[in-house]
């Protein structure tokens, strides 16, 4: 494993990377939402909005639809704005609980901190619809005391001592992009909060071309990491929806899943070796290997266990050299059952293609939204060719789907992905619809976030929640919990909401689903945070209920802690727990995430 090593040629020292999310995040990116400054949903007039911002395909490019969607189906007044509060005043908040004492010592190891209220503000939470309420219209209970930002594994080792030794808490911060409440400050922790934020642990400490991995430290960004790798020839091909914004650490504490896993594997399948930082010590191998009979694999203790167990500082992980071909495609179907089943049809054949989504009706017109076109029919027909209009006309525009696609390898074998992936669609009544409607399907996954900020702006709520389900129950899965949803919207009065879904990832024995909530609180006495809460904690009953699991890649945290027990079983929460105790007895990272934990020293 050393970068001095016979094998480990296309690096001999660490490459230190720009990141793109610096120190001073609100530098560069919005600290009361998602994403960069300069890249948002703009309202110009009731004729139309744009996307600011150059970063984006559809950027300064007026989007003449989203008005009358929104108006139409959420019922957005335009004439009553909510505005949102400023960044706050140091005296908006209580002052740091730390002493000067441990302040010295953390900087007397050359350890950067901060303890402006922007700044311990900016890492109190992750990305959930509570979140940026709160940050718009409220104020947290509980904010760390402290910012530290260590710039290497000892860094870690000492801050986690110090903590251990002085009855402190951390709770490790990567990218910010949770959605699962994990990085909340616990409200009722009496103890000074330490934030320790990865960022400045960023680089990639060697290659190893031979053995094709590489170790880097887990602070790297999804992006930065890509662009030093593909500047080197190599992907990790690693790529969820957040991988502009999140962290390599926080991948492997939540158990992630990447948009191309069909190619290059999920989290798991990705990692060879990695260090945690525990209060015990540093949990780890004794030796890089692809894989080792010798008891349970505590890689996996590692992985999932989002911030309560320790900091992991280093990851080695499988590398590729690039695809030489890279293509889009897409293919519209009469119904969404049509869809499903050409999906499994080619989970079953094991011919998926890097990334393969399917979208139902609603989420298809939702999407059309957000393209600049001179008609609701011309989005529609764009990028079909000519000969299969005839198909199209004979589709009911109110009920059709489109799955869109991505294949990655040699042109060959592209070639013949897509061959077989279009043959299965036609058996199953599917037309193609071009390789541009599959690009812009894949590329809007990094901006359709960005609208739940403007949605806020207009007393909409908007969320998405993710599963995964055996193949035989997710049809099912899907029809029942948009029946739950409209259920309990109607039982509150609610008027105006959406309740979509789309498949995005496929395996042997199920599939992910994605759901996308959103409805008008405009004129609900009710606190719309708690609304929304209760929406998707029905929801998440109902998914359960149908054979869903309470997560496929986002993790438990504390807004699914309620499920975990029942999950895992007792004794699997007891396991955890012994786990949690024996590694962190004095509950240093007190997290309270997947389960409510007692120090064993407080017993």
């Amino acid at each position: 494993m050393s970068a001095t090593s016979e094998s480990s040629r296309a690096i001999s020292g660490p490459i230190n990377v720009k990141s793109a999310i610096p120190k001073q995040r609100q530098q560069l990116l919005k600290w009361n939402g998602w994403g960069y400054n300069d890249s948002k949903f703009v309202f110009e007039d009731k004729q139309g909005v744009y996307f600011s911002g150059q970063r984006y395909s559809i950027g300064e490019l007026s989007l003449p639809h989203l008005i009358s969607w929104v108006t139409e189906n959420l019922g957005v007044d335009l004439d009553h704005p909510q505005l949102s509060q400023p960044p706050p005043k140091d005296t908006d908040y209580p002052p740091p609980n730390i002493s000067q004492t441990i302040l010295d010592q953390i900087k007397s190891w050359n350890i950067d901190y901060s303890v402006s209220t922007i700044d311990r503000l900016v890492r109190a939470h992750g990305q959930t619809m509570q979140d940026i309420y709160i940050l718009r219209k409220g104020k947290f209970e509980r904010i760390p005391d402290v910012v530290v930002w260590p710039k290497c594994h000892q860094d870690v080792v000492n801050l986690v001592n110090l903590a251990d030794e002085n009855d402190l808490v951390i709770i490790p911060f990567g990218g910010g992009t949770a959605v699962s409440g994990a990085v909340e400050c616990p409200s009722k922790e009496s103890r000074p909060i330490i934030s320790l934020d990865t960022s400045q642990m960023n680089r990639i400490l060697w290659l190893d071309e031979e053995n094709l991995v590489a170790c880097c430290e887990s602070g790297i960004i999804g992006q930065d990491l890509e662009r030093e790798l593909t500047s080197l020839g190599y992907t990790t091909g690693h790529e969820p929806d957040s991988y502009e914004f999140s962290s390599l650490g926080g991948w492997v504490a939540t158990r992630a899943s990447g948009m191309k896993k069909n190619v290059y594997g999920n989290i798991e399948d990705l990692l060879v070796h990695v260090k945690m930082v525990t209060p015990k010590g540093v949990l780890e191998k004794n030796c890089q290997v692809p894989r080792m009979s010798c008891g349970p694999d505590f890689n996996h203790v590692i992985m999932g266990s989002e911030g309560s167990l320790g900091v992991v500082t280093e990851v080695v992980l499988k590398i590729r050299p690039l695809p030489k071909c890279k293509k889009y495609g897409s293919i519209v179907f009469p119904d969404f059952e049509s869809g499903m089943k050409c999906m499994r049809e080619v989970a079953k054949q094991r011919c998926q293609p890097a990334s393969i989504r399917l979208m139902d009706n609603g989420q298809f017109k939702f999407g059309l939204i957000l393209k600049p076109a001179p008609s609701y029919f011309g989005l529609i027909l764009d990028g079909l060719k000519q000969i299969y209009l005839t198909a199209i006309k004979g589709f009911d525009l109110n009920k059709i789907c489109v799955m869109t696609l991505l294949f990655e390898g040699d042109e060959q074998g592209v070639k013949l992905n897509e061959q077989k992936i279009y043959e299965i669609g036609q058996s199953y009544g599917g037309v193609p619809a071009g390789e541009k409607n599959g690009e812009r399907g894949y590329m809007l996954t990094f901006v359709i976030a960005y609208l739940r900020d403007l949605a806020i702006e207009y007393s909409v709520s908007a969320e998405s929640f993710e599963t995964s389900v055996p193949w035989d129950r997710a049809v099912r899965l899907i029809r029942n919990v948009k029946y739950v949803v409209e259920t309990e919207c109607i039982k509150l009065g609610i008027t105006h909401y959406m309740i979509n879904s789309r498949v995005t990832q496929t395996y042997d024995a199920g599939c992910v689903i994605y759901f996308y909530l959103g409805f008008n609180f405009f004129h609900l006495p009710e606190d719309p945070v708690q609304v929304h809460h209760m929406l998707e904690e029905k929801a998440r009953d109902e998914i359960i209920a149908c054979g869903g699991s309470i997560s496929h890649h986002h993790g438990v945290g504390k807004l699914r802690r309620k499920w975990y027990k029942s999950t895992v079983s007792e004794v699997g929460a007891e396991l955890y727990r012994s786990v949690k105790n024996e590694l962190d007895p004095n509950n240093v990272f007190a997290t309270n995430n997947l389960i409510s934990l007692i120090p064993k020293s407080k017993l």
